[in-house]
């Protein structure tokens, strides 16, 4: 494993698109319990190089009822982004996760990290990408049918403060879903 991460570490595949220049950021332990697939580390991240050290990971951590000390334990959670690296700002936000990315690198992350009991696909980049065509119409109707995909990946939105409307329109999400998954977390880790 420690290999793998060093290799994802020194890549440069994307160099050439991204305009604050490479820096893979993920966390990854053989023992990793749950993995945490989300879209790629934003500006902030991208400078910290902290994974989710931003509003989007204080919300994230409120919804699986963790502390930062388990969420940055990497023998508790793997966090494995679509794209590794921050891939720069967009017209109505950051631009998606480089495409490079799960390709080359997920499945030997996961074939290291052999304890995992739970995938949590956050966003519609994650969740195409692992439930491809089970995956429904909108995110919306994915994250509300989580039973389809359980035990073994669940859906969510993401945590980003920008998705406040959205968490306003869909109130069974904190009703419903957000026990369940701090009741699956508290059990696994």
């Amino acid at each position: 494993m420690e290999k793998l991460l060093k290799e994802i570490r020194q890549c440069t595949v994307c160099l050439p698109h991204l305009e604050a220049g490479v820096n893979p950021i993920l966390s990854v332990h053989r023992d990793s319990k749950v993995a945490i697939i989300g879209q790629a580390p934003g500006s902030k991240v991208h400078r910290t190089s902290i994974p989710w050290d931003d509003p989007s990971g204080v919300r994230l951590r409120e919804w699986l009822g963790v502390s930062e000390e388990v969420f940055y334990n990497p023998k508790n959670l793997a966090i494995v982004p679509m794209g590794f690296c921050y891939p720069g700002k967009g017209k109505s936000g950051d631009l998606p996760p480089r495409k490079e990315c799960a390709p080359l690198w997920h499945e030997q992350i996961l074939e290291h990290a052999k304890d995992i009991k739970l995938t949590l696909l956050i966003g519609s980049y994650a969740q195409k990408y692992y439930l491809g065509e089970k995956m429904k119409k909108t995110l919306t109707e994915t994250v509300k049918s989580f039973e389809d995909y359980w035990p073994i990946y669940l859906p969510l939105p993401h945590p980003s403060p920008r998705n406040n409307i959205w968490l306003k329109k869909n109130p069974w999400f904190q009703s419903d879903l957000l026990p369940i998954l701090k009741d699956r977390i508290a059990g696994l880790l």
